[in-house]
């Protein structure tokens, strides 16, 4: 596997700074946000000369781009904001295609309407359930015609908050044009700890297959992730690693949901666990 990182972990004026920071790790493979480039995630334009430019900087430092983040709420409850997000998830996505990323990274949704992340009564809805379906399947048509393939994964706060869920997904919408971000810190609640690897036994059976891109994150000692050094919390990383490499996963494995200084902890823990850059 080899090893990358968000490269909005490093917060730079400009994407030059940004891919020489990562360098500077000794890391060569990254997670793009076009929000690096000075402008948001889902910009409403790019242009061709604005991208190459970016591609250009990371192949001067021999850093590949395998994913680009397209994250936005694909089932707010406000249909107008829905209908302007998958609008920008096109331009994202022919952006990071021309990066050179195979990988345009999503979030499923939620109906809380301030926040992606933020988990709401309504996700398990039959209504949530079917616009999810109808924005992935709208996006499906560019996601076609730019040879890219969409990246989810389960969160908790989510409406594909279970491996079960995210299983039902890939085999109602039967697309290989969509993959799942396997985050093995995503999959617990508070007080799932104990059953670490049941759990993460049990999505592997069921998601396996399907991998296209690994997060790396860590857990607290409260069985919530991220904000901490990798190594420095709670994940049972040998086991994860192991059921990764069962799965036959030879792809990127992208570390994130800490701060800048905790990089170098965070790459060396890492390559110390055989993940190589």
């Amino acid at each position: 596997m080899t090893l990358g990182i968000f490269a909005k972990t490093f917060v730079r004026p400009t994407f030059t700074e940004c891919f020489d920071a990562v360098a500077a790790q000794g890391v060569r493979c990254v997670q793009f946000n076009f929000a690096c480039a000075g402008v948001p995630t889902l910009p409403d334009e790019l242009t061709a000369g604005f991208v190459d430019q970016i591609r250009r900087e990371a192949d001067a430092r021999q850093i590949a781009i395998a994913a680009v983040s397209g994250t936005c709420n694909l089932i707010h409850p406000d249909r107008r904001l829905r209908t302007a997000n998958l609008n920008r998830l096109s331009v994202a996505a022919w952006g990071g295609r021309r990066l050179g990323a195979q990988i345009l990274t999503l979030c499923t949704g939620t109906r809380d309407p301030e926040d992606m992340w933020r988990r709401h009564p309504d996700n398990d809805s039959p209504a949530a359930w079917k616009d999810l379906l109808r924005a992935l399947t709208d996006a499906l048509i560019f996601a076609e015609q730019l040879d890219v393939t969409f990246g989810i994964e389960p969160e908790t706060g989510n409406v594909i908050d279970s491996p079960f869920k995210a299983r039902r997904l890939l085999d109602e919408l039967k697309s290989p044009r969509v993959k799942i971000i396997m985050d093995a810190a995503n999959l617990f609640r508070p007080g799932d700890l104990p059953r670490q690897r049941d759990i993460m036994e049990q999505a592997f059976a069921l998601l396996g297959p399907d991998i296209g891109l690994a997060h790396a994150k860590e857990l607290g000692p409260d069985g919530l992730a991220g904000n901490r050094a990798l190594g420095a919390g709670t994940l049972d990383w040998e086991h994860y690693l192991k059921l990764l490499r069962q799965a036959n996963f030879g792809g990127p494995i992208i570390m994130h949901g800490f701060a800048e200084r905790d990089a170098a902890a965070s790459t060396a823990f890492l390559r110390g666990l055989g993940c190589s850059t």
